[in-house]
């Protein structure tokens, strides 16, 4: 046994399966110390002893074990950006943490610490299923007491989905259409006229949009029978895309079928053959200019909403927004 004192407060140092633990007690006595040794020498030697032929495994760290995780997913799906973002989290607050160590309180305590750092608790609740899979067996076990706990997930206020007035619509277009952004106008006139999600908008590639005949098929989308819909670009639409055509002309000399309609990077720094990540700032500044409030999916709503209060039957807007919006097409 190695107690020391730091301070005030009594701490162990020993070694255990080749790695060096060295945690305070938080303890002023030594006795009361050198119990809290021997039980948290208890509770590794039990951890690692749990599983059999997985000993090694269980004294990884979470920051590890992220690693590999993360190697895996980029394998297995086409975008790991919210992956990357969701284990950045993980390993910044938890990342020292052994395998052997996690439990519920472990998880409860990283959802706290992430609502003091004001993250939305879907964001939450997405971050902690990803540690719960990346920690394979033991993440099960403490999933499902979590979940008969009901401390699983947090609840968040789902966003009530709003249709723009004829004023508002006209103010974000105008507002967008000032916009130092290259990207806000065009993709705003996209989820306006198109109905298109902030995700298949900013996925388009140049051979997915036909300005000769005037339409455009959806590439990458939420749902796979959202995927390959074909929509015609009415006039305002058409006119958007051909100035955005203009632009983008301008400043990478052609537009090449594969490149993407709105290029990763920034200013000077812009790489057509990767998508942008993310709308969302120029979204916001733009809906600030314009005195609006909502979501950029909101637009989507807009068009969804006028389509059916004049009169287009299901299939018509199941064509142009995809399928999951036919069962609530009579409400709007």
């Amino acid at each position: 046994m190695s107690v020391f004192k730091r301070g005030k407060v009594w701490w162990y140092e020993f070694w255990f399966a080749g790695r060096r633990i060295q945690e305070s007690t938080k303890a002023t006595s030594k006795t009361v110390a050198k119990l809290a040794e021997q039980k948290r020498r208890r509770e590794l030697e039990e951890g690692f002893n749990s599983i059999e032929d997985r000993r090694d495994e269980r004294i990884r760290t979470i920051k590890e074990i992220a690693k590999d995780y993360l190697e895996g997913y980029r394998l297995r799906n086409r975008s790991a950006t919210f992956a990357e973002y969701a284990i950045g989290h993980l390993t910044r607050l938890l990342g020292a943490t052994m395998i052997v160590d996690a439990d519920e309180a472990m998880v409860l305590g990283y959802q706290e610490q992430r609502l003091r750092e004001k993250a939305a608790p879907k964001t939450i609740n997405e971050e902690v299923g990803f540690l719960l899979r990346l920690l394979g067996e033991r993440g099960e076990l403490i999933r499902a007491h979590l979940r008969k706990q009901r401390a699983l997930k947090l609840k968040g206020s789902k966003p009530v989905a709003k249709a723009y007035s004829p004023e508002e619509k006209q103010k974000l277009v105008e507002a967008s259409r000032e916009a130092r952004s290259s990207t806000i106008y065009p993709a705003l006139m996209l989820a306006l006229n198109a109905g298109m999600r902030s995700a298949e908008i900013r996925h388009l590639r140049w051979h997915h949009v036909d300005l000769k005949k005037q339409f455009l098929t959806v590439g990458r989308s939420k749902t796979e029978a959202g995927e390959g819909r074909t929509i015609p670009l009415n006039a305002a639409l058409l006119e958007a895309l051909q100035k955005h055509a203009e632009w983008y002309t301008l400043r990478f000399g052609k537009i090449e079928p594969d490149w993407y309609l709105f290029p990763f990077g920034r200013a000077n720094h812009l790489d057509p053959t990767r998508p942008i990540t993310t709308i969302k700032t120029a979204w916001a500044n733009a809906k600030e200019r314009a005195g609006v409030t909502g979501r950029l999916h909101d637009s989507r709503h807009t068009l969804i909403t006028e389509l059916a209060e004049s009169g287009a039957g299901d299939q018509t807007i199941m064509d142009i927004a995809g399928p999951r919006v036919a069962a609530n097409a009579e409400a709007l």
